[in-house]
C-alpha cells in the first residue's frame, strides 16, 4: 500500500464548493450536533442517576447515546470547519482514521439495535425468565461483542479501501471520507475490492437486520395473542421507540451502502448520509423519551427537581 500511494492529502468537497448553502449548512450542522449532544448527554446522566432506569433496557439506551455521541462527533465538527473555512484539505492518515473510526460506530450500532431488539424480545416472550437471563454481566457482554465486532468489521473496509492505490484525483465528493466517494478516486480499477465489500458488507448488515426482523416477528406474534387492547399496546409501546429508530437507521443507511461505489451519486449520497449519520443520531433522544414516561420523569428530575 505504501509503495504505490502517491497522494499525501485528500480535499473533502462538502458544500464548499456552494458559498450561500455553507450559510445554511454550518449553523444547520452546529445546531443538530448540540442538540443530540445534550440530548444523549442528558439520557445517560438520568439513566445512571435514576435507580428507576436500572434494568437492561435503559442500559442499552445508555451504551447506545454514548455510541450517538460518538457518531455525530466523527463528522460534524470537521464538516463545520470545513463549511466555514471552506478547506477542506485533510492527510490520508487523517482520511484513514476518520472512516474508521465512522465505520466502527456505524457498525457497532447495527450490532447494538440487534441487540437491543433481542433484550425487548425477551422481555415480551419470556418475562418470567427475562431478570435472569438479561444479568449485567450479559448485557455487558452483548455490548462489548458489538463493540469488537463493529472494529473488526471496519478493519476489513478500511484496508480494503485504502489498499488501493491513489495517484492522481483527490476530491472527495462528501463531508468526511466514506467508502464509496474515497474508492472511487483510485488510479486503478477499484470494481474487485468494491465487489469483495459489497458482499462483506451486505452478508454482515443483512445477518444482523435478520436477527432484528426475526425478534420483532416473535415480539409481534406474542403480542397480538394478548386478550386486551390495552395490554397490547402496553407490550408494543416499550418495543416501538427501538423500531423507529430501527426503522431510520437502515432505511437510510441501506440507501448508500447497499449499491455499488460506482453508482455513488455527489448530490443525492451526501444528503442521505445527513440522515443516517446527523440527524438520526441526534434524533434519538426525542424518539426514545417522547412515549417514554419513565424516562420523562427522570429527566424532569434531572433538570427540574421533581422528586414526585
Amino acid at each position: 500500500m505504501c509503495n504505490h500511494t502517491t497522494v499525501t492529502h485528500f480535499v473533502l468537497r462538502c458544500f464548499s464548493n456552494v458559498p450561500q448553502l455553507r450559510l445554511v449548512v454550518t449553523p444547520f450542522f452546529l445546531l443538530i450536533y448540540t442538540f443530540g449532544l445534550l440530548g444523549n448527554l442528558s439520557i445517560i446522566t438520568a439513566v445512571m442517576r435514576d435507580s428507576r432506569l436500572h434494568s437492561p433496557m435503559y442500559f442499552f439506551l445508555k451504551n447506545l447515546s454514548f455510541l450517538d455521541m460518538c457518531y455525530t462527533s466523527a463528522t460534524i465538527p470537521k464538516a463545520v470547519v470545513v463549511s466555514f473555512t471552506g478547506s477542506g484539505v485533510v492527510s490520508y492518515l487523517e482520511c484513514v482514521a476518520q472512516l474508521y473510526i465512522f465505520i466502527t460506530l456505524c457498525a457497532t450500532e447495527c450490532f447494538l439495535l440487534t441487540a437491543m431488539a433481542y433484550d425487548r424480545c425477551l422481555a415480551i416472550l419470556r418475562p418470567l425468565l427475562y431478570g435472569t437471563i438479561m444479568s449485567q454481566k450479559y448485557c455487558t457482554a452483548l455490548v462489548v461483542t458489538a463493540w469488537v465486532s463493529g472494529a473488526c468489521y471496519s478493519a476489513f473496509h478500511a484496508f480494503n479501501t485504502f489498499s488501493l492505490p491513489y495517484c492522481g484525483p483527490n476530491v472527495v465528493e462528501h463531508f468526511f471520507c466514506d467508502i464509496p466517494p474515497v474508492m472511487r478516486l483510485s488510479c486503478t480499477d477499484y470494481h474487485l475490492s468494491e465487489e469483495v465489500g459489497f458482499a462483506v458488507g451486505t452478508c454482515t448488515v443483512m445477518s444482523a437486520f435478520a436477527l432484528t426482523v426475526v425478534s420483532y416477528i416473535g415480539i409481534v406474534a406474542t403480542v397480538l395473542r394478548i386478550p386486551s387492547v390495552d395490554g397490547r399496546w402496553k407490550a408494543f409501546s416499550t418495543c416501538s421507540s427501538h423500531l423507529t429508530t430501527v426503522i431510520l437507521f437502515y432505511g437510510t443507511g441501506s440507501f448508500v451502502y447497499l449499491r455499488p461505489a460506482s453508482q455513488y451519486s455527489p448530490t443525492l449520497d451526501p444528503l442521505a448520509s445527513i440522515f443516517y449519520s446527523v440527524v438520526t443520531p441526534s434524533l434519538n433522544p426525542v424518539v426514545y423519551c417522547l412515549r417514554n414516561k419513565d424516562m420523562k420523569y427522570a429527566l424532569e428530575k434531572l433538570y427540574c427537581g421533581r422528586k414526585n
